[in-house]
């Protein structure tokens, strides 16, 4: 039995790691994508994007002060593989009536950030090897443009995400400070040192060594590069007592990894390569303490990408006035999708004292 549910877990990580969506979680919360398109956009480096396309989707109602500014808007950003509908799908126990994110108190955005496939990134902008380089705050960027001049919001309730939709979280709260009210960041850490470079950047250089990758020119993906790279990622997306739990013979701990490495399935080698650079680069450390909003750090504590003694507790300590929950679960960082809700408490708790409206 239990290798029966360790298989079917392992196949839910497939859909974490693929992006992929299972789009009856979503039906009850009708999240269609829309697009926001900028002319000449320019990067931190300096080069310029001629056309750069924003994919997001809403979720909720607009509220309005007496001068007509929307006062009750939050963006939620997603996590490494994935797109604008990830939050009412991986995250859909924070989602609802009730919930921390509910759809009847706030009006949430949801942005595919800049290098995911729906908005531009290097394969569906069809330049491939030739897209530039970019970064996390040229990902902020983008989300503050579709959020201020397409959707005319000038102050946010706030941003919140798990994973890499915390670390976007912190680049918001850093770079636009006087933007929002509050965030609350999730699973995630103040920058990528350590190990988590180790992580992403091999996982990008498994791929280059494929002989199919070709520089990034190649004409077919290299799948045995992706495939590798997925099977040794995916060994820290669980703690180590779920191993020991679940797959209690080596072969059962291959069949794991070998099924964590289908999930190369519907994705780009360049896009991979591209989004882990910019992880690799990520670092809001120095300015944390700049902080304005009030923030709400969540974390797992298993967690093996993100643990809390280098990762989540040290943002709450630099941001003044931060709050700190964290809570356990054999899942490692996946615990921080499947059991969100135990944060809920904590984070309702929080929006009580730290929404307002502007």
């Amino acid at each position: 039995m239990r290798k029966k549910r360790a298989f079917q877990f392992a196949f839910v990580m497939v859909f974490f790691c693929a992006g992929w969506t299972a789009q009856i979680w979503a039906q009850g919360f009708d999240v269609k994508p829309q697009y926001f398109t900028v002319n000449d956009f320019k990067l931190k480096s300096g080069q310029v994007l001629p056309e750069m396309k924003v994919e997001y989707g809403t979720l909720g109602t607009p509220q309005k002060d007496a001068a007509g500014n929307i006062v009750n808007a939050v963006v939620w950003c997603h996590g490494w593989s994935g797109s604008y509908i990830q939050g009412t799908t991986f995250y859909k126990k924070v989602f609802g009536p009730g919930n921390p994110m509910d759809p009847n108190k706030f009006f949430i955005i949801f942005p595919t950030a800049l290098g995911s496939p729906g908005s531009s990134s290097p394969s569906t902008s069809g330049l491939g090897a030739k897209f530039p380089k970019y970064t996390f705050e040229d990902m902020i960027s983008a989300q503050y443009l579709l959020v201020t001049q397409h959707l005319g919001i000038k102050h946010l309730a706030g941003v919140a995400g798990g994973s890499m939709g915390g670390s976007q979280t912190l680049q918001w709260i850093t770079q636009y400070p006087d933007m929002m009210d509050w965030a609350i960041p999730i699973a995630t850490g103040p920058s990528t040192t350590g190990r988590n470079v180790g992580i992403w950047g091999l996982m990008s250089e498994t791929i280059k060594a494929d002989p199919a990758y070709m520089n990034g020119d190649y004409t077919q993906q290299p799948r045995n590069g992706l495939r590798r790279a997925f099977m040794g990622t995916y060994l820290w997306y669980f703690s180590p007592a779920y191993y020991q739990r679940e797959y209690k013979t080596p072969e059962a701990v291959m069949q794991g990894i070998e099924n964590a490495g289908m999930g190369n399935e519907k994705m780009d080698a360049n896009d991979i390569i591209w989004r882990n650079d910019a992880y690799i680069r990520f670092n809001t450390t120095a300015d944390l303490p700049k902080v304005k909003a009030k923030v709400l750090v969540v974390g797992v504590n298993s967690d093996e990408l993100f643990p809390g003694p280098t990762e989540f507790i040290p943002i709450a300590k630099a941001i003044k006035g931060a709050k700190l929950f964290s809570y356990d679960s054999i899942l490692g960082h996946l615990g921080n999708i499947q059991e969100i809700d135990k944060a809920n408490p904590a984070m309702l708790k929080f929006l009580k004292t730290a929404s307002k409206k502007h």
